[in-house]
């Protein structure tokens, strides 16, 4: 492994993550740059686990969908358990398919079906919160070595920082939005019903809790027909 070129590489893949559109451009970027960066790496993918639900984010190959999937309906595999971090585990490694059916008994049988051979899962984490997995396969056995593993970490460790930064960003564009469309929805309210401001945030309130209706929704609606459904 040359490291002076990885750290190179890393450095302008940090700028790049920053500098995207979106929070799935920034996955797009993330998975895309595991295949350039780790030797070997065939195919990868994001896996968020909510409530044993799994969901396959950006993946570069459809063999990734068909593993998540598969980690799903038997309810265990090494990016099932890198999501779930019940044990502590931050990553894992599978070196050859052929051999390691004992620690994922259901999983690892079915995986070489699809014809994986080896396969890496990192923890994508900060200290705030846990975000999911950064899968990396090869379709070759024995394709990952302690090297692929410390670069897939060092990626990992990027990825986690860029997606939860573009996730607080589209988060922030949201509010920011839902705020000006319940203010402008307020002003089409008080000028029509002859409102104060408070009483118009009250009206939209009430509507939204009386018919389970979300505010912004509520408010999105008001924008669009002039007044209250």
């Amino acid at each position: 492994m040359d490291w002076r070129g990885f750290a190179q590489q890393m450095a302008s893949l940090a700028r790049d993550l920053l500098a995207q559109e979106s929070v799935n451009d920034t996955l797009n970027r993330i998975t895309g740059s595991a295949t350039e960066l780790v030797d070997g790496c065939d195919a990868a993918g994001i896996l968020i686990l909510r409530d044993r639900r799994v969901r396959s984010l950006a993946p570069t190959d459809q063999v990734v969908v068909e593993s998540d999937a598969l980690q799903e309906r038997v309810g265990e595999g090494p990016c099932f358990d890198a999501a779930r971090t019940s044990d502590g585990q931050r990553q894992y490694r599978i070196a050859d398919f052929r051999d390691e059916a004992q620690r994922w008994p259901k999983y690892v049988p079915e995986a070489r079906k699809l014809r994986l051979g080896s396969m890496m899962g990192f923890l994508l984490f900060t200290e705030d919160e846990d975000l999911g997995a950064l899968n990396l396969y090869s379709y070759r056995p024995g394709a990952f070595t302690e090297a692929d593993e410390t670069a897939g970490w060092l990626l990992a460790s990027h990825a986690a920082v860029a997606f939860s930064s573009a996730r607080t960003h589209a988060q922030l564009q949201e509010a920011i939005g839902t705020r000006h469309t319940i203010g402008e929805a307020m002003g089409i309210l008080m000028g029509s019903h002859h409102l104060t401001e408070d009483q118009a945030f009250a009206a939209l309130r009430k509507y939204s809790q009386d018919n389970n209706v979300k505010l912004r929704d509520l408010a999105a609606r008001v924008c669009e027909s002039g007044g209250l459904p």
